[in-house]
């Protein structure tokens, strides 16, 4: 087992990874891949030396293996995967932003100076939905981590010919064509802007809430 594990994470390497991933599929069992890069971690290694950015993968690592029903590896260099078995595509995209959004509020975890805050890029496929054998599953979440650094780093994507609709939510076609057509002229994803549409509803309520329990202290 020595010749699968990463000597400086602890975690399995992506020898470890293809195995895992291609025992779930020969199962013919959902499972999703996650992908996940460690945001300018080249500038890391060059102003705070080798030493500082080992320590940072090794405390990336050890957050990554705390995370429920995910198995951690180390694939190369600062590129680190999840493997999630029995994850719809929605479940793991919803899971990886959640993990995306733990990096980002973690300083104290990495606990370098704020102008080298560790942030992540997370891209996401599923099996059978994206790929059919390990290697395609493969390429589909390494393809949707080339798209969430296109649309600005710190971020989760799924395959490029993927959008962040969820299937549980359906929405007017007029609203898809706008929502389209608003994407092509500010050269932007439509998930990009769908995320900055839930950003701004989340804090429009959490203000009102805000708002009215300053109105109404004591009362829940």
């Amino acid at each position: 087992m020595t010749k699968y594990l990463d000597s400086l994470t602890g975690l399995l390497n992506h020898k470890a990874m293809e195995k895992h991933v291609q025992e779930k599929i020969g199962q013919d069992e959902q499972v999703a891949l996650a992908m996940i890069d460690v945001d300018h971690f080249l500038e890391v290694n060059q102003i705070l030396g080798s030493e500082a950015g080992d320590q940072v993968l090794r405390q990336l690592a050890a957050v990554l293996k705390e995370e429920p029903g995910a198995e951690a590896y180390r694939v190369s260099g600062d590129e680190f995967a999840l493997v999630l078995e029995g994850a719809t595509l929605e479940q793991a995209f919803l899971q990886m932003e959640r993990f995306r959004a733990k990096i980002e509020a973690s300083a104290d975890v990495f606990q370098l100076p704020q102008e080298h805050r560790i942030t992540v890029t997370v891209g996401v496929a599923q099996y059978p939905r994206d790929g059919k054998t390990e290697s395609a599953l493969r390429r589909a979440a390494s393809a949707a981590l080339v798209s969430a650094k296109e649309i600005g780093r710190n971020q989760v994507a799924l395959p490029p010919n993927e959008e962040m609709v969820m299937k549980s939510c359906y929405y007017p076609s007029t609203n898809v064509r706008r929502l389209k057509s608003l994407a092509e002229q500010l050269n932007k994803k439509e998930s990009a802007l769908l995320r900055e549409a839930l950003d701004d509803l989340l804090r429009k309520y959490d203000r009102s809430e805000v708002a009215r329990k300053s109105k109404h202290p004591g009362h829940s």
